[in-house]
């Protein structure tokens, strides 16, 4: 499986996000604590928004993280107030870059944690729910973009959490037919550039683990002596699948069967329920 973060917050350097913490997102990439696999090798990628463009930069490679010397150039460099960062270990597709997170689709991102079972199987019926119109942009063959364009065509971009819902009740009807049991397996986050919204579920009440972080001025309450929480917003969230370093008090496990959304002034968790689409039904 995948290991992945999410910053919101004031414009800092990528470098502060990925290189340095103790137990960073490129320490995860080969000693991971919480992972299916602790080493996740098969390409990584990052999408970072800026205030000039609403739609997000992406850089992806096939190179492990710790050993791609162009990731480190370019985060000593790039300032972001929203970054998407993954590290991947592939559920049997091929290592390329087309099937490296986070996907795009104007000003979306996506990136996604886990394992639709029995895609191969499943892989035509769900292709075919994919609008047609979207279905052109679909690059790679990860059951990872096969859900972001699903919930693109259930409604993403009007109500995030209504239009994964309807993506994760498609697949689990479509793998009910097939025989094919607890097909889902997952957590997800997506992004118009302005609020974030987070999944963490799995058809079997089991998911892949996922922490958010205290609010900024309770842990500058518990850690005043740790420099850096001097040096982030009060509005700074981290969504993480496993914590970046150990410090009591900073880190929530999100609940199973869940989901959360962050924007300017809010944040908020309530239960994630999937639901069988129309075109299903």
């Amino acid at each position: 499986m995948c290991r992945w973060m999410v910053y919101s917050g004031d414009p800092i350097l990528v470098e502060e996000l990925l290189f340095r913490p103790e137990h960073s997102l490129i320490d995860q990439s080969l000693h991971s604590r919480m992972g299916a696999t602790t080493t996740n090798g098969d390409g990584f990628g990052i999408g970072w928004y800026d205030a000039e463009d609403p739609t997000p930069g992406v850089f992806k490679n096939v190179d492990p993280a710790w050993n791609d010397a162009n990731l480190r150039e370019i985060a000593r460099h790039l300032r972001t107030h929203l970054l998407f960062a993954h590290i991947r270990a592939s559920t049997g597709t091929e290592v390329q870059r087309s099937n490296c997170h986070p996907f795009r689709h104007g000003r979306w991102l996506w990136m996604h944690n886990g394992v639709i079972r029995g895609f191969h199987e499943l892989k035509r019926e769900l292709m075919m729910a994919v609008d047609p119109t979207l279905y052109a942009e679909v690059e790679g063959s990860t059951d990872s973009e096969a859900l972001f364009y699903l919930a693109l065509t259930l409604g993403l971009e009007a109500d995030p959490t209504v239009g994964v819902e309807r993506a994760v009740g498609l697949v689990e009807s479509v793998a009910a037919r097939r025989g094919v049991a607890l097909p889902v397996q997952m957590t997800v986050a997506t992004s118009d550039g302005t609020s974030v919204w987070v999944f963490r579920y799995s058809s079997e009440g089991h998911s892949r683990t996922l922490f958010f972080s205290t609010k900024v001025a309770r842990l500058l309450e518990l850690h005043p002596e740790v420099e850096v929480l001097h040096r982030l917003s009060a509005e700074t969230r981290f969504v993480v699948s496993e914590p970046l370093r150990d410090l009591p008090g900073a880190w929530n496990e999100m609940p199973e069967a869940s989901c959360g959304m962050v924007g300017p002034g809010v944040a908020e968790i309530r239960p994630f329920r999937p639901q069988t689409p129309a075109l299903v039904a």
